[in-house]
């Protein structure tokens, strides 16, 4: 016989989501996985004085839900238990987040090891293991092979720690519940909404859709016709990210300012437009998510730009002086009406769900 903790077990696994939104079953489900955790299990019912029979540890969430969904105030028990900062996995840690931010303003330089998906292990074994049979020439690329890795974890480090700053901001608001378990779509619950967080930057790809219907042609197409306009011939040898950047500068050399400043006010255009409606943006982040990670939780993104040099947003995930007041005010003002909901397409599949975009533009 299916029960009520089953059915939202596989609303949850067949990833619909948006069944859960102020659905005070749903809601209560998701709560009493937020506390799935052994440790936090244990000592949210010896908090509550809640006796559990079971032994196995899913056997007891399902436990622990059934009696909740027969008690008089279950909400309130839990978001008691969740808006402890105690009961935060990584408090344990003991992480000075003054120093984090500090240390932060080291890193000088930003560059994924590993190939387009982010991948060291398979970059290495494509790029050296699988492709070089000669030992001494293997040998002679240990300082690349280094590099690559540095590169690697460098990058990885600033985001896991950024994010956890981030994420630090919204779940120290007093309108936010946090999802202490860590379970997979939700970081924390907004009012009676859970939110799982997307810290990105404007899409390179959108953006690139976006200037061509605004240009009427590919950006390093218009930037060569600019160019050859100006006498500057362009190496057509050479990929579009580096023919981009050598006309860029070759403009720039030869004082050609106003060229470059239209591209960037057409550029400054489109994320105006996405500020102003993030609909048709959202949808896209949604409808582009990597196969792996696919998810159709309610996403909250928060969308960092750098107008002046959109290659530097990455150095917008620490600038907490802009974050910090843009996450609180939008806070401080959510409503029902922030969410909107979003109708996409993945893998010739509908989904349904419900985000909101906050922009931190520079």
């Amino acid at each position: 016989m299916k029960t009520d903790f089953d059915q939202w077990d596989r609303a949850f696994r067949t990833q619909n989501m948006y069944e859960f939104n102020r659905h005070p079953n749903g809601l209560l489900w998701l709560k009493v996985r937020a506390v799935c955790r052994s440790k936090q299990l244990q000592r949210f019912v010896s908090d509550n004085h809640i006796v559990l029979s079971s032994s196995k540890l899913a056997d007891r969430n399902v436990e622990l839900y059934e009696i909740l969904l027969h008690s008089p105030e279950p909400m309130s028990l839990l978001d008691r238990f969740l808006k402890d900062k105690d009961n935060e996995w990584y408090d344990e840690m003991g992480v000075d987040d003054d120093r984090l931010k500090a240390d932060l303003y080291q890193v000088r330089h930003y560059a994924w090891g590993g190939d387009q998906n982010n991948s060291l292990d398979k970059y290495l074994v494509s790029r050296y293991v699988k492709t070089i049979s000669n030992y001494a020439t293997l040998t002679g690329k240990q300082g690349e092979i280094g590099e690559n890795a540095w590169n690697y974890v460098q990058a990885s480090w600033y985001n896991n720690w950024t994010s956890y700053l981030i994420e630090a901001l919204f779940k120290r608001h007093r309108r936010v519940v946090s999802a202490v378990g860590e379970i997979k779509s939700v970081d924390f619950f907004i009012d009676s909404y859970p939110i799982d967080l997307k810290v990105t930057y404007f899409p390179a790809q959108y953006m690139e859709e976006k200037l061509k219907a605004l240009l009427g042609t590919k950006e390093v197409t218009w930037l060569k016709r600019k160019a050859r306009a100006l006498g500057i011939v362009a190496d057509n040898h050479v990929k579009d990210e580096l023919q981009k950047y050598i006309l860029t500068e070759k403009l720039h050399d030869i004082g050609r300012h106003h060229v470059l400043d239209e591209l960037k006010s057409a550029r400054a255009h489109i994320v105006d437009e996405a500020r102003r409606d993030s609909v048709e943006l959202m949808k896209w982040l949604y409808g582009h998510q990597g196969e792996m990670r696919f998810g159709a939780e309610n996403w909250l993104f928060l969308v960092l730009v750098d107008t002046a040099d959109m290659t530097a947003s990455w150095k917008m995930k620490r600038a907490f002086e802009l974050i910090e007041p843009t996450v609180k005010a939008y806070l401080d003002h959510f409503s029902n009406g922030n969410l909107k909901e979003i109708e996409f397409e993945y893998k010739k599949q509908q989904y349904r769900t419900m985000a909101d975009a906050i922009f931190v533009v520079k």
